[in-house]
Formats: structure tokens, C-alpha cells, sequence
């Protein structure tokens, strides 16, 4: 759309309809929106994430002691160490700990009397302590 002025040159116009566009107080009202459902959402998902770190600690600390159980009744002497279940096939691997995310960081216990060589039982490494509040190495 042009119009010509008096000495016959033509003037670009813009068109008057309004531009289409959200303004600053739409965008802070969607602002406010999305941080009400986050604030409602993320405890919910932080609590699933712990909830499953628990549930696959208790998990890999019931195949572990399985293992070690299953190698003292096939050999009739407990294992060395956790390795030595991977290498007679016990384990395809030795699981990583789920809280502590290290493969390296179980604690291995001896027999309770204190004279049986090897391990005899596995804890998780971790300091923290789970949603009930017992420590995590307790288990």
C-alpha cells in the first residue's frame, strides 16, 4: 500500500491493524503458571528418585548375599572377595551401589567369629541414611 504525496513521490504506509504478539504480562502470568506446577511436581519426583535408589539397593544387596551364600555351599569356604564371585560366575559383575553410584564402595565383613576367612557379608558404603532413617550401612 503506497500513496503519493504532492510532489509525486510515493510514501510507504504500514497497515493499521494491530501486531499479533503475547505481551510482557501474558508472559509473566505463563511464568507463574509453569513455577506453581513445578514447585507441586518436583518434590513428587525427587521422592520417586530416592524411592528407587532404595529399592534397587535392597535388590543388589540380596544378589550379592545370594552369591556369597550359593559360592560357600558349593565350595565350602567363603569367598575372598567380591572379584572372586565375578570370576567363578557367581556375578557377571559386581552391581554398583545405587546410593553411593561406585562399584568400589561396599563394605565387606568378615565371619562373625571372627576365625572363618573371606566375606561373609556386604553392606552399601554410603553414609546417608534412607526416607525411614535407618543408615544405609545398617542394611
Amino acid at each position: 500500500m503506497a500513496s503519493l504525496t504532492g510532489n509525486g513521490e510515493r510514501v510507504k504506509q504500514f497497515p493499521t491493524t494491530p501486531v499479533r504478539g503475547f505481551t510482557l504480562i501474558e508472559l509473566l502470568v505463563v511464568m507463574a503458571i509453569l513455577a506453581t506446577l513445578l514447585s507441586i511436581a518436583a518434590p513428587r519426583y525427587f521422592e520417586s528418585v530416592d524411592r528407587a535408589k532404595e529399592a534397587a539397593l535392597r535388590s543388589d544387596l540380596r544378589i550379592l548375599r545370594e552369591a556369597i551364600d550359593k559360592f560357600n555351599a558349593d565350595t565350602g569356604h567363603l569367598p575372598n572377595s567380591l572379584n572372586q564371585l565375578v570370576e567363578a560366575r557367581y556375578l557377571r559383575s559386581i552391581p554398583e551401589d545405587p546410593v553411593t553410584e561406585s562399584a568400589t564402595s561396599w563394605i565387606v565383613q568378615a565371619h562373625p567369629d571372627g576365625k572363618t576367612p573371606g566375606v561373609y557379608d556386604v553392606r552399601s558404603g554410603s553414609k546417608g541414611a534412607s526416607r525411614d532413617g535407618a543408615n544405609f550401612a545398617s542394611w
